[in-house]
């Protein structure tokens, strides 16, 4: 027997928190499922200083805390659990969890987030939070005056370098290929900026360090006759090399970009298929901070609930 609901949001972190905090204050009696990472990403950072409020800075899972609690508190239906499969077409939308539980939602809000890529090297785990980032935005501000280096050789590998040569002392980007793969107004940015130095055809073999990140390890031109292995003294490493949008479960029932993300309407949060909302880094490929998280999270539950107004549910 399935469960009926007027606003069923999928997904934790500051977007899905933020909209269930203002879909609980405008009475729509939410019930959010946190997923696989309850609080999203952000519960994998350390020090959080960017977040309005918090002067003194403050960790992403005391930030995820304190979020989830408030939202308690106007007596949303908080619960742990994924979802396994969606009918977004139906009416009332029909959503799956965890393969057995059927819910049908008036309205529904997707907040899944995107994650990041990495190596897949065992070092990233080992010192992730202690030198390991996949964001130069969020704790570039860490490593003022510090050796860091960034993978990647996209548009965003090269912006990441470029913003971290604003704070770091010296800045090594590390590249796969034998050239860029950004366009040439970035290459151009990057070869000009002399606290940018650009390790072609390398690749990270490990990092290493007793109380973080200290160095990496790294090879030149790995199989050929004349490969190079090398280390790198380093205090951050920051990976640039994409995110993947938690969207797989979402194929064929909405509107995606060729990327993955949810396809909004402009700077809302309007999706293809009336009645359903995406908030948050799922619908975001160029910002993605947890402030703008929260903004997006608190436009779609507005919308959310002018939506249920407008159809008398």
């Amino acid at each position: 027997m399935s469960e009926r609901v007027r606003c069923l949001i999928i997904g934790s972190g500051p977007a899905g928190y933020t909209a269930t905090i203002y879909a609980s204050r405008a009475n729509l009696d939410p019930v959010l499922y946190e997923g696989i990472q309850p609080g999203g990403q952000l519960t994998t950072t350390t020090e959080v200083e960017n977040f309005p409020g918090f002067p003194e800075g403050i960790t992403g899972t005391e930030l995820m805390e304190i979020m989830k609690k408030q939202a308690g508190r106007f007596g949303a239906n908080l619960r742990n659990g994924i979802v396994t499969d969606v009918d977004l077409n139906a009416s009332p939308k029909k959503v799956i969890i965890d393969g057995s539980k059927e819910i049908e939602a008036d309205t529904v809000i997707i907040s899944t987030g995107a994650t990041a890529k990495y190596l897949g090297i065992p070092d990233e785990v080992k010192y992730a939070g202690m030198g390991v980032s996949a964001c130069a935005t969020c704790d570039g501000f860490f490593y003022r005056k510090k050796v860091v280096a960034v993978v990647g050789g996209g548009d965003t590998a090269c912006e990441e370098a470029i913003y971290l040569s604003g704070l770091a002392s010296k800045v090594y980007l590390i590249v796969r290929k034998p050239f860029l793969r950004a366009s040439k107004v970035m290459q151009d940015r990057v070869a000009d900026n002399p606290k940018i130095e650009v390790l072609f055809e390398s690749n990270t073999l490990g990092l290493f360090g007793d109380n973080g990140v200290e160095g990496a390890h790294i090879v030149k031109r790995k199989g050929e006759a004349d490969e190079e292995k090398f280390d790198i003294a380093i205090d951050g490493f920051f990976l640039a090399i994409g995110h993947t949008p938690n969207t797989a479960f979402l194929k064929g029932q909405i509107e995606l970009d060729e990327a993955g993300y949810i396809a909004t309407a402009g700077d809302r949060p309007l999706t293809n298929i009336e009645g359903v909302f995406a908030a948050g880094d799922v619908a975001d490929p160029t910002y993605r901070q947890a402030i703008t998280a929260a903004g997006s999270g608190c436009k779609a539950a507005i919308e959310a609930e002018r939506y249920l107004a407008e159809k008398g549910l």
